[in-house]
């Protein structure tokens, strides 16, 4: 399969979800495990079902590994944002990342309450809805907009924040410049498909990422969380991780 057949995979992947939680009458917690919703699942069951179709593994948050000996294993998160979702929250996001043997190959990341779709390939650039997106030029923190995973130790000497709860979304938005950075902060943690989709739209629209733990943010275990952090440009970077130095979650393996 070519990268143009993969994303077109990805977003039907994504349009099912969509459709799958228009019908949906009850996005509360579905009983299972703690934070988990019914639309978490609803959308979990028909992702699968379009990705195994086009002969991909998956690695989802909801429900582990299928098909661990495909070539290509696409790393899902099929609502990211849950909690905002079921409060009426308009930034959620169904995040797919497709993975080869080189690493993140393909990104298709929608907002579920919009509909704006960002889709980025390996070499091949960022779009929001079709059209290029670039990062902002802010080169230091005193300037920026920073988003966060989590509750900052201290004021890190920002121009402003926010919190906006999904990740997914939030990295895209450092990719377009709507921030100029993110961070996992306070002892919280992500799984990879929590950013490897908005991280592969970060690095082709020409942002910067790295891990505040110093550990590979590529990872296809389950069980294994990462602190990412991302910003517009290397100066901003460096800023944001040299203020939360130290401040580190459990990250895994």
């Amino acid at each position: 399969m070519d990268t143009d057949g993969l994303l077109e995979v990805l977003h039907s992947a994504a349009t099912a979800v969509a459709g799958a939680l228009a019908e949906l009458d009850d996005w509360g917690l579905a009983g299972t495990r703690p934070g988990q919703y019914r639309s978490d699942l609803v959308a979990d069951r028909c992702a699968i079902d379009v990705l195994e179709g086009a002969g991909l593994g998956v690695l989802s948050e909801e429900s582990g590994l299928h098909g661990a000996d495909r070539e290509v294993i696409v790393v899902l998160d099929p609502v990211d944002g849950s909690t905002n979702a079921a409060r009426g929250i308009p930034w959620y996001a169904t995040s797919l990342c497709a993975v080869d043997g080189q690493g993140a190959l393909a990104a298709v990341v929608v907002n579920q309450a919009s509909s704006v779709r960002f889709e980025a390939v390996r070499g091949g650039g960022a779009r929001r809805d079709g059209a290029p997106i670039r990062p902002s030029a802010c080169a230091g923190l005193r300037d920026a907009i920073v988003g966060f995973s989590g509750y900052p130790p201290r004021d890190l000497g920002w121009s402003q924040y926010r919190g906006l709860g999904a990740a997914a979304l939030d990295l895209c938005a450092v990719a377009e410049g709507a921030l100029d950075a993110y961070a996992v902060v306070g002892g919280s943690v992500l799984g990879s498909w929590d950013y490897l989709g908005g991280l592969l739209v970060c690095a082709e629209a020409g942002a910067h990422s790295d891990d505040l733990g110093a550990q590979n943010l590529m990872t296809l275990v389950h069980e294994d969380r990462r602190s990412p952090v991302a910003a517009a440009t290397p100066s901003l970077l460096e800023e944001v991780r040299e203020a939360l130095a130290g401040s580190v979650g459990r990250s895994g393996a």
